[in-house]
């Protein structure tokens, strides 16, 4: 029972971070005051009371309008708070409260807020990529020591110098910026959680989920900028949720060589 309750509070915690990702993600493109700033309605910009701004239970209530100006409120606000808390409850499920479940906690918050940010604006915003790297280098020294926390800050560097080498020759055979410098500053982050084999094989893994939007997205808007970031930040969530199974099979591709 003990379990559950933390699992439903770990919900909880998750929904309203998920509330603050998306207004991050939304906001923080555009320059907006995110954290000085009351929270408001998009369309009418009235000021919203607490009582607006339970997580999901404030959607329902409301019959997902605004109270001031009856707008519709966007669907995005209880999806987003909803994927989060079962996040959070998840990670805690799966890893208890060990290294992994805090490393979970930050892929998964990086995951939802890239995935906004980037799709909304073609922007990854610098201050989560900081703040996830101080943490897990903070979570990764308490854990795992000075040693292997230096080894795995080397291969965060490895994978920045081998995207921004990738972008240089994209940029040349393209004649245009080929990455964003969110990607290469992003590169970092999955360096830093996987070392650098693994992120290796999340950068091919990347590639082949961005492939088939990629081909849709130029058919049907007729436009050549794709956000790679949200699939960087799945393959970072994938090989990290199954870790172990990627590490064996490139042990086994590795011996057969």
């Amino acid at each position: 029972m003990q379990k559950e309750l933390v699992a439903i509070l770990l919900f909880i915690i998750g929904a309203c971070f998920g509330s603050f990702y998306l207004v991050l993600g939304l906001r923080g493109p555009k320059k907006e005051k995110i954290v000085l700033d009351r929270s408001r309605c998009d369309e009418c910009h009235h000021p919203l009371a607490w009582y607006d701004l339970i997580p999901v239970f404030s959607f329902i209530f409301l019959f997902g309008r605004c109270r001031y100006c009856k707008k519709n409120i966007s669907i995005l606000n209880p999806l987003v708070e909803i994927a989060m808390g079962t996040l959070f409850a998840f990670g805690y499920i799966r890893y208890s409260f060990s290294y992994e479940f805090y490393i979970f906690i930050i892929v998964a918050s990086l995951l939802m807020i890239i995935f906004i940010s980037d799709f909304s604006s073609f922007i990854i915003l610098d201050s989560p990529l900081i703040v996830s790297a101080i943490l897990i280098i903070i979570i990764d020294f308490i854990f795992k020591g000075f040693k292997t926390t230096g080894m795995y800050i080397l291969s965060g560097v490895a994978m920045f110098i081998t995207m921004l080498i990738i972008k240089k020759i994209g940029d040349l055979i393209f004649k245009k910026d080929s990455l964003g410098g969110g990607d290469i500053k992003f590169a970092f982050i999955i360096g830093l959680i996987l070392g650098f084999r693994l992120s290796l094989v999340a950068l091919i893994l990347s590639a082949f989920l961005a492939l088939p939007y990629s081909c849709a997205y130029f058919m049907l808007k007729k436009n050549n900028e794709v956000p790679y970031g949200p699939f960087l930040a799945s393959s970072l969530f994938v090989i990290f949720l199954f870790i172990d199974k990627f590490n064996t099979l490139l042990n086994a591709i590795t011996l057969s060589l």
